[in-house]
């Protein structure tokens, strides 16, 4: 009894050897997957350091999202002409009536405060009954400015990547929410196949008893689970059928499920019809508008100075009437951006985003569709698998010296 217990223990080192194997295929593949979302910002003194790879190239990886949406998946122009602007006027409605309001109390308290003073309730009733009536027309045309010159106001690909090169975080949000199913088979592959590859190593141990063969088999361990992880994600493209058992690549035959995960996710933190709107009103193409809302505030302006002409004379091309016309201009745009938001819901089931983004990345082929996750590695695909292999030489190196 005392041999078969003295035996077995002599016999433990070598069992030890799948399961430290199982333990470094699995802990290499969590570092490397870790060392591919984080840290976000560079920690260290350069070159000693690290930032996790996607924060590192978010430029780079939110312009190869951004490309995959332009090109492939969303035509934006075309979605924008679903857009009734007569329909954006009526939402916008009551949120009108009060603006015309304030516009014409502040205009004329600001520029003819004296006359507004004297002027009949019943005589200023009128002139906010008749901007009210006018400004669901400025609305109407605005759009339909917007609707034709759309591509001058939104620059959906500057707003998409400088949202995510932003929010560093947002851009790991998305690959990591998109691709979690397969990110918890490479932590788990790395368990199974380090522990099916210690088998192996313990058989050549056993033989070959040098004291390089645990760092060597232990490199070779994080070597080949990460890679084996990482391609099986991926490949094969298409699937192949062995009798009953079909072959593909795990995150391919999701593309359903994916689609449907990373279309709300794009439509509901980056290409949101809040950005999008806020991005017409206010960015590069904003000056464009406010000449457009200018234009159509003169005639404005002009049918409501005609009520008070008997109080005041407000002829076209004075000083006055400019001075007027550019603070009921900057008062509008200036309210714009609160009042806009009434439309947003009609606007968001006239653009219909989201169904359509998910529509598109279904009828993706599988090379397009292997275009969205896989330039997360890609690049860096090399160095990962590396320092699995490092990580596991270190593992084995222990392993030696610890148990043998």
């Amino acid at each position: 009894m005392q041999g078969l217990i003295t035996e077995i223990v002599d016999y433990l080192p070598y069992l030890s050897i799948p399961i430290v194997s199982a333990l470094v295929g699995w802990i290499t593949n969590i570092v490397a997957l870790r060392m591919t979302f984080y840290p976000l910002r560079y920690i260290g003194i350069r070159p000693f350091g690290w930032q996790g790879i996607i924060p590192a190239k978010a430029g780079k990886m939110a312009s190869i999202a951004v490309e995959l949406w332009t090109t492939k998946l969303l035509d934006i122009s075309k979605q924008f002409s679903k857009i009734e602007p007569d329909k954006v006027a009526y939402a916008m409605g009551p949120a009108i009536d009060n603006l015309a309001r304030q516009i014409i109390d502040e205009v004329m308290e600001a520029k003819l405060s004296k006359v507004w003073a004297r002027t009949p309730q019943p005589m200023k009733e009128r002139a906010y009954a008749k901007v009210s009536e006018n400004l669901p027309g400025v609305v109407s045309e605005m759009m339909k400015e917007v609707k034709v010159n759309l591509t001058e106001m939104l620059d959906l690909r500057y707003l998409a990547v400088s949202s995510l090169t932003k929010n560093k975080s947002l851009l790991n949000q998305m690959f990591l929410k998109c691709g979690e199913q397969e990110f918890k088979f490479i932590k788990r592959s790395g368990l199974y196949f380090g522990f099916a590859f210690g088998l192996l190593q313990m058989l050549v141990w056993y033989f070959f008893p040098f004291w390089w063969i645990l760092p060597l088999c232990g490199l070779l361990v994080g070597y080949v689970t990460n890679y084996l992880a990482l391609k099986l994600i991926f490949k094969p493209l298409n699937p192949i059928k062995i009798g009953n058992i079909t072959i593909q690549g795990m995150f391919i035959k999701r593309q359903v499920e994916v689609a449907e995960e990373y279309s709300s996710m794009v439509t509901s933190r980056i290409l949101t019809i809040e950005n999008i709107f806020e991005y017409i009103i206010r960015g590069p193409g904003s000056v464009k508008l406010a000449l457009i809302v200018q234009k159509q505030i003169e005639h404005t302006i002009e049918e409501t100075a005609g009520l008070l002409k008997s109080l005041v004379d407000i002829s076209m091309g004075s000083q006055l009437f400019v001075h007027i016309r550019n603070i009921a201009c900057f008062r509008f745009m200036q309210e714009l951006p609160m009042n806009i938001r009434h439309v947003f819901g009609y606007a968001e089931n006239a653009l219909n985003l989201k169904q359509i983004l998910r529509d598109k990345m279904v009828e993706l082929s599988p090379v397009e569709f292997e275009a969205f996750l896989h330039p997360v590695f890609k690049e860096d695909e090399t160095t990962l698998i590396l320092i699995g292999a490092l990580l596991g030489g270190i593992a084995g190196l222990l392993q030696y010296l610890l148990f043998f």
